[in-house]
């Protein structure tokens, strides 16, 4: 149930870990048509803390329930929430910058909601707050855990993903995933260019430029912690280990990316290529949800959604303590029908 792209001892990620779930928005969610990742593009700045909601309290009190596509297809936090639900780890939800603040206990990193990359994203205060912060929380971490399972939530971040790895000097353009079966790589196309213009020179100042809080908050919590690191995301995650490495290349060798076989899959990105670019080993939990009672879970077989909130990672660490699919799938119908009966 799991695949391993690069030698991976899973040995690693039996011991007890906590799980943490970084926030934050992009005002680049706003342009019409790039991101799924909510009903509207409005309500995509409710998403990231509605997610933390549904996570930590197993329901949402930002909006009436968990967020959903415009067609309908849930969030991925379901896929989370039910995986964790077997383990029970320490939780944490840290806001790097959501313009939408949770109503839950969280960290606060002390940055900022990223603005448009088109012209700049991030103050360079904004930048050095969250990076600091969050090597001061890796470190904190590090005192109670040997294994941090890191998960994001913020509409649009493959696109600020590919602009922050493009700026690093990877071939990215047209190569990071979307929520959608219908990845819009041509509007994703044209404002990462956009993006890239007048680039600084300076590392801070660039990331400041074209990045996004959750990047930056990723990367920063897993350079301060000293322990082993799964980056449990897509192609997002790729991005932070890119500015990882950037900031400190020996940190790599302590990171690998857990991701759904929906992205591995996706032909219109190449997840795989990116991460050998990069240098970060790859596990993919092999998920099927062909066998739901739900169409909306079902969806997820057909290309939408893929991953996010640490979907992928969670099932990981899920499989790793011998929890089947079949159970998890179960798991997350009865999370799905409680949710819907609570609706009607």
């Amino acid at each position: 149930m799991i695949k391993e792209f690069g030698d991976v001892n899973l040995n690693d990620f039996k011991n007890d870990f906590a799980y943490i779930l970084v926030i934050g928005t992009t005002d680049i969610s706003l342009i019409p048509g790039i991101t799924i990742a909510g009903a509207t593009p409005e309500l995509t700045h409710f998403t990231p803390a509605a997610d933390a909601e549904y996570i930590i309290l197993g329901k949402c009190k930002s909006i009436n329930t968990i967020p959903v596509s415009p067609s309908g297809i849930p969030t991925p936090a379901l896929v989370t929430r039910a995986a964790l639900s077997f383990i029970n780890p320490f939780k944490l939800v840290v806001n790097a910058g959501s313009r939408v603040i949770p109503k839950i206990p969280f960290i606060d990193l002390q940055g900022e909601p990223g603005r448009d990359i088109r012209k700049y994203a991030l103050s360079l205060e904004k930048v050095n707050n969250i990076i600091e912060n969050g090597m001061r929380l890796g470190e904190e971490l590090s005192n109670a855990f040997k294994v941090l399972v890191i998960g994001e939530s913020i509409p649009a971040g493959t696109t600020t993903a590919m602009a922050t790895l493009s700026a690093l000097g990877y071939d990215a353009i047209d190569k990071v995933s979307s929520a959608s079966p219908d990845n819009p790589k041509e509007l994703k196309r044209r404002v990462v260019l956009e993006a890239l213009k007048s680039l600084p020179t300076d590392l801070n100042q660039k990331l400041a430029k074209v990045s996004d809080p959750v990047l930056l908050g990723v990367a920063s919590i897993s350079l301060g912690f000293k322990g082993k690191v799964l980056l449990a995301g897509g192609t997002q995650m790729v991005a932070a280990a890119a500015i990882i490495k950037e900031l400190n290349k020996n940190k790599i060798h302590d990171i690998v990316i857990g991701t759904t076989k929906w992205i591995i899959e996706d032909k219109s990105a190449d997840m795989l290529g990116l991460s050998k670019q990069v240098g970060i080993k790859v596990l993919v939990s092999m998920l099927n949800f062909s066998i739901s009672k739900f169409d909306g879970i079902k969806a997820y077989e057909m290309g939408y959604v893929k991953e996010g909130v640490g979907a992928g990672g969670s099932a990981i660490m899920a499989f790793i303590r011998g929890i089947t699919n079949e159970k998890l799938v179960e798991k997350i119908d009865e999370l799905y029908q409680k949710l819907l009966s609570s609706n009607v």
